[in-house]
């Protein structure tokens, strides 16, 4: 995985490299700068117009003045749009100020209103804007005066941001006041949470992380809890092929859901189950199998009584996924509790989590490991906040989730996270594919029925919920590409996720 960095890891990063490598701030200024404004040329490609640097009086405008001054060398005109009164201009940001001056740069004032009315013109008819007004430390909501250079940079067709867009909390991604919305972003040494998660990720634009000279080491030692997963790190934990496997090695899935009226719920993600690797898979709905519940496909049946126990039905069984259409009756919360206490890996989605949040102490006689898929509505039920509040810090909420039940947690939603432990610093993965083509009902229900699939083929619990959020993700970027955003159906998905998973590559199995 890809580190990602909180605010105060970023700065004991450069606190590190400054002290103890002895690269000097000041070097790491210009470097910084320098990848800035080459971002800046290839964005610009064969035009040669106007450069807006719009600087803070921080390291981030420091950054910005580099730029301007390695982009004038280069045969740019660039000019800096200072937001701030010179003399708040201090540090290393000072220095590489007065160097820009007496190398010819020009700097232009935005620090009074008078100032941005005579030149928001100007900025906004640029070809490129470069927002290096706020940097990583900001924790405030934008106001007054600055939220109008904000809304100027808003206003203009492109723009570059300098280490994060401006306005949005770095730890959180959300927007603080009002923020920039970037076509591109570069960003210093390592990635921060607000560029690659919801919902900062979405005023980012693409994202490219500059090597400013922290040594690549010193990363990887930093503390750090969260992660970008990538296609190497799915493709090595999923289950490669064996030239003598049968479906008994690939494993039994029990989905229990699918109850009269939401029939579609369980068999999703049973066929899902199958796409996705399992050897066998049993749907057990209330109903007559005879009847609606059978179905032209590989999915096995059981016809469930009202009330009926599903013991005998867990007994031999790889992995359990419930919640898909199971409805919240009595039978039903009986049943979440069977699975529970079966010693079974399971996946709860959906109405099993409804009796989780009504019977918080289900959970606790959990005897096998068990994977959450709660989308926020159903985080804020099980945890007693707003859908606001989970979406304000959503990996605090992964994290508190995962530590009041002990599960690993995966909170869907635009870039999904998967939460795999209990600690404060318990490590959270960012899933990286997906889009809008997953908006779409029964989209749930299949990624539940394709972690299930990676339970039964002996995955852990942590590994499965990463590779099946990621080859679901996959799988609705294909269907985008085929359909666009919104022809897609959750009735596509299985056989894309197969795809997904076939894509990744597994070596061939040795032959008999």
């Amino acid at each position: 995985m890809r580190p990602v960095v909180t605010t105060a890891e970023m700065r004991a990063l450069d606190r590190a490299t400054i002290d103890d490598v002895g690269l000097p701030a000041v070097t790491l200024m210009e470097t910084a700068g320098r990848a800035v404004a080459d971002a800046a040329l290839r964005m610009l490609g064969s035009e040669r117009g106007h450069v807006a640097v719009v600087c803070g009086p921080g390291n981030n405008g420091g950054d910005g003045f580099v730029a301007a001054r390695v982009l004038r060398d280069r045969g740019i005109d660039a000019v800096v749009y200072l937001a701030a009164p010179r003399d708040a201009v201090i540090g290393d940001a000072r220095i590489h100020l007065e160097i820009l001056e007496r190398a010819g740069g020009i700097v232009r004032m935005l620090a009074a209103p008078e100032q941005l009315a005579a030149l928001d013109a100007r900025v906004i008819d640029a070809a490129l804007v470069i927002d290096a007004l706020f940097g990583i430390g900001l924790k405030r909501p934008i106001e007054g005066h600055l939220a109008e250079v904000v809304t100027m940079m808003l206003m203009a067709e492109r723009v570059l941001a300098v280490d994060i867009p401006s306005g949005l909390d770095a730890d959180t991604g959300r927007t603080l006041g009002t923020a920039v919305i970037a076509e591109r972003t570069v960003t210093m040494g390592a990635l921060k949470i607000a560029l690659c998660s919801a919902p900062g990720f979405a005023r980012c634009g693409e994202v490219e992380v500059a090597d400013i000279g922290i040594p690549a080491a010193l990363i990887g030692s930093t503390s750090v809890g969260v992660g970008v997963v990538e296609a190497g790190d799915i493709a090595r934990c999923l289950p490669h092929p064996q030239a003598l496997e049968h479906k008994g090695r690939r494993g039994h899935v029990l989905v229990v859901g699918g109850s009269p009226g939401m029939r579609g719920a369980g068999r999703l993600a049973a066929v899902a189950a199958l796409r996705a690797g399992a050897g066998l898979c049993t749907l057990a709905a209330d109903g007559d199998a005879s009847g609606e519940l059978a179905a032209p496909d590989s999915v096995m049946t059981r016809p469930l009584a009202p009330g009926a126990p599903i013991g005998s039905l867990l007994a031999g069984k790889a992995a359990a996924v419930i919640g898909p259409g199971l409805g919240q009756s009595a039978s039903a919360i009986a049943r979440v509790h069977e699975v529970l206490a079966a010693g079974v890996p399971a996946v709860l989605d959906a109405d099993a989590l409804n009796v989780l949040a009504s019977d918080p102490k289900a959970i606790a006689g959990a005897a096998g490991p068990i994977v959450l898929t709660p989308h926020p509505g159903e985080a804020s039920r099980l945890l007693g906040k707003t859908a606001a509040e989970i979406e304000a810090d959503r990996i605090a909420a992964a994290r508190e989730l995962a530590a009041r039940t002990r599960a690993v947690i995966v909170l869907k939603g635009a870039r999904t996270l998967v939460c795999d432990g209990v600690g404060g610093d318990a490590l959270c993965s960012i899933n990286p594919t997906g889009g809008p083509a997953l908006a779409t009902g029964g989209s749930g229900d299949v990624l539940a029925g394709a972690i299930g699939a990676l339970l039964a083929q002996g995955l852990s619990a942590g590994d499965a919920a990463r590779a099946g959020v990621y080859v679901h993700g996959a799988a609705g970027e294909a269907l985008a590409r085929r359909h666009g955003d919104r022809g897609a159906v959750s009735s596509d998905l299985p056989d894309a996720i197969a795809e997904a998973i076939r894509s990744l590559g597994h070596p061939r199995a040795p032959r008999a």
